[in-house]
């Protein structure tokens, strides 16, 4: 069953202030879309768009799930989340106090996801082998691409058909961007998730991605595969410093 977004004409704005113009995309099924460019242009917006955190003001939002189409306008948050929506977000929000197996449980907030519990946290253990080994650390004591995996992890408990990824490598060493962004693949062909990721780092993004979107002030300014975009000479020199 088919799993999508798709985005049509959407503008969004923070108050007086509009960040997003008539941003039309689409994730097809089982799509991995990278969602790319610098600080600043939207990129963060758009998932939240796509998450129910940020209504758009113009345009239309819908997800397909299982073949069934909703409109995000319509939803709230939770709604989106219990359709089998994941975010992962920026800067990771963990809760530093609780353990990591406590993030991982309130994960698990949706009710269809609620009834698998047992077996998706042996999942995400099976796949961080390291978290595992911390369950009862507290995550806020863990290092960056720990708690990176612990976000990952956590986004994984709710069962997601969908999954939007918001900056994976803000904070990461290279080593470690890397190897979070190979697990992202991972993930996708294991689990059948369509994603939407968001990403600056253009190189490590398109190693992945089918697709690729760059957003500049707010709009859609080139679109392709990873070898098209890698062969533009704008995104050559802006995004990959040749």
């Amino acid at each position: 069953m088919a799993n999508k977004i798709i985005l049509k004409d959407i503008n969004a704005a923070y108050g007086a202030v509009q960040v997003l113009h008539g941003i039309s995309m689409d994730v097809g099924h089982g799509e991995t879309v990278a969602l790319l460019g610098t600080n600043g242009n939207g990129k963060s917006t758009l998932i939240k768009v796509v998450a129910g955190l940020v209504k758009s003001t113009q345009g239309t939002a819908l997800v397909v799930i299982d073949d069934v189409e909703h409109n995000l306008a319509r939803l709230t948050p939770e709604e989106i989340v219990n359709l089998g929506v994941a975010m992962v977000p920026e800067g990771r929000r963990l809760f530093p106090l609780l353990t990591v197996e406590e993030n991982l449980l309130l994960g698990a907030s949706r009710p269809f996801a609620r009834a698998h519990v047992d077996e998706t946290m042996a999942y995400c253990f099976e796949v961080f082998p390291k978290l595992k080994e911390r369950r009862t650390q507290r995550a806020g004591s863990m290092s960056g691409g720990e708690q990176q995996m612990v976000a990952l992890a956590r986004s994984l408990m709710t069962m997601p058909k969908i999954l939007l990824i918001d900056e994976p490598s803000v904070g990461l060493a290279p080593i470690i961007v890397k190897q979070m962004i190979d697990k992202i693949a991972e993930l996708k062909v294991q689990k059948s998730l369509t994603i939407l990721m968001a990403e600056q780092n253009f190189t490590q993004a398109m190693r992945i991605a089918d697709r690729g979107y760059v957003i500049v002030h707010g709009e859609i300014k080139i679109t392709g595969s990873a070898a098209e975009l890698a062969s533009n000479d704008v995104v050559r020199q802006l995004y990959m410093g040749v």
